[in-house]
């Protein structure tokens, strides 16, 4: 009927705008969250290489470990040996840390390592890491043409050289103390890498405590004077030597 109708419309009109007014005093619901990614870890992009052309010794170690890649230096693990090892053996004239790894330049000497992707342990890498290593490694010795590439380790020596391993021996797992002293001694070794002279040295981590430190100091003596330690005071970008270092 036309007058039920007329008097509905109003009401109708007043339940809508009640409605409408509730709606507006209600609080927004909160957004939700934006996912984020997690924050690429430091330690995944590994360690800036130290280096430059000429230099007299290239140290390579087998690949940075959490705590180095976590600070942004070399051998910066709380029980590595390897910044007391350089100045004790003479290599540099001054105790350096890890914060001041890339002043190694000042005196003809270079950091990289063979595999570039941080890890807890050795253990963590595999063949595909070892190969790549491997070819980016050859390819910058070429470019730098060191006089001395320094393995920290004698297992940076049985992955640089898998053809060397004994027969048997797994080809994608680093290989133990036992069987590496089977085939390699500290120090200078007979053949080279890309023209390079290959010299062994102990591993200076804090896993391998068990060596002597006096064992490891000579290793790093035997280099020193192979390198011409004490002779040479290169500023940083020169690729000069003394002549009388050899």
């Amino acid at each position: 009927m036309p007058g039920r109708t007329a008097r509905a419309a109003p009401r109708e009109a007043r339940s809508n705008a009640a409605r409408d007014a509730r709606r507006a005093n209600r609080p927004a619901a909160p957004a939700a969250p934006r996912r984020r990614h997690p924050p690429r870890r430091r330690r995944e992009a590994g360690l800036p290489d130290h280096v430059r052309p000429g230099l007299r010794v290239l140290f390579v170690g087998i690949n940075p470990g959490l705590r180095s890649a976590a600070v942004g230096h070399h051998y910066a693990g709380h029980s590595n040996r390897f910044w007391k090892l350089i100045h004790d053996s003479g290599l540099v004239p001054m105790r350096l840390i890890p914060e001041r790894d890339a002043e190694l330049l000042h005196w003809g000497m270079g950091l990289t390592n063979l595999v570039a992707r941080p890890s807890a342990g050795v253990a963590d890498l595999g063949a595909v890491d070892f190969a790549r290593g491997r070819r980016t490694l050859g390819a910058k010795i070429r470019r730098l043409r060191p006089r001395i590439v320094a393995l920290v380790g004698l297992t940076v020596f049985a992955q640089l050289f898998p053809s060397r391993r004994r027969r048997g021996a797994p080809a994608s797992r680093p290989s133990t103390r036992s069987h590496l002293r089977t085939r390699t001694r500290v120090g200078l070794q007979p053949h080279r890498f890309h023209g390079a002279r290959v010299f062994v040295l102990p591993n200076t981590s804090g896993r391998n405590a068990h060596y002597p430190y006096a064992d490891l100091l000579q290793a790093f003596r035997e280099l020193a004077a192979l390198a011409g330690a004490g002779r040479l005071n290169l500023r940083a970008g020169s690729g000069r030597s003394n002549p009388r270092s050899g």
